[in-house]
């Protein structure tokens, strides 16, 4: 297979990196983290980034790190919150396995992880993070194969899921 295993988007705080990181440990594969390549290749945090830059330096950086990880990673791939804002990038996912996995909003207050350090949750985490997922369902919806709920569900249980509904496609 050319590619990852399998690519997990959604919203920031949806548990992608800690899904991720057990799928790859039970299948025996590398984990990779788009957000982690972008803040490797710059030397600086995202909030970094977007503090010093703005968010549109940063997507171009998220782009390139997007492109590389498809063409060239074989396990667990996840991709930051934002990344499929761009069209080429939803393009490229359509030859891969991905899964999207989603949590309503009042998990999504709940999470610890919806906290000042993420640069577009700032101000009003809560409010902030309901008006991406308005923006940007549809287009979590058009690139996944696979959506898996995670509200009110372990790690564990939702990394299971993501496994056999990959299974039962192939």
């Amino acid at each position: 297979m050319n590619g990852p295993r399998v690519v997990l988007v959604g919203p920031t705080g949806v548990g992608k990196s800690t899904v991720g990181r057990l799928l790859a440990a039970w299948w025996g594969v590398a984990y990779r983290d788009t957000d982690d390549d972008v803040v490797a290749a710059d030397g600086r945090s995202i909030p970094e980034i977007f503090t010093a830059d703005g968010e549109s330096a940063f997507r171009v950086a998220e782009t390139c790190a997007v492109r590389s990880a498809l063409a060239g990673h074989r396990g667990v791939l996840a991709l930051g919150g934002g990344a499929v804002l761009d069209a080429g990038t939803r393009a490229l996912l359509a030859a891969h396995p991905v899964v999207c996995l989603a949590m309503g909003a009042e998990e999504a207050a709940r999470r610890a992880g919806l906290d000042r350090s993420r640069p577009l949750l700032a101000a009003d985490p809560g409010r902030r993070w309901r008006e991406l997922m308005e923006a940007r369902r549809h287009l979590y919806e058009e690139v996944a194969s696979i959506t898996v709920h995670t509200d009110g569900r372990t790690p564990e249980e939702i990394a299971q899921e993501v496994s056999y509904a990959l299974e039962s496609r192939i």
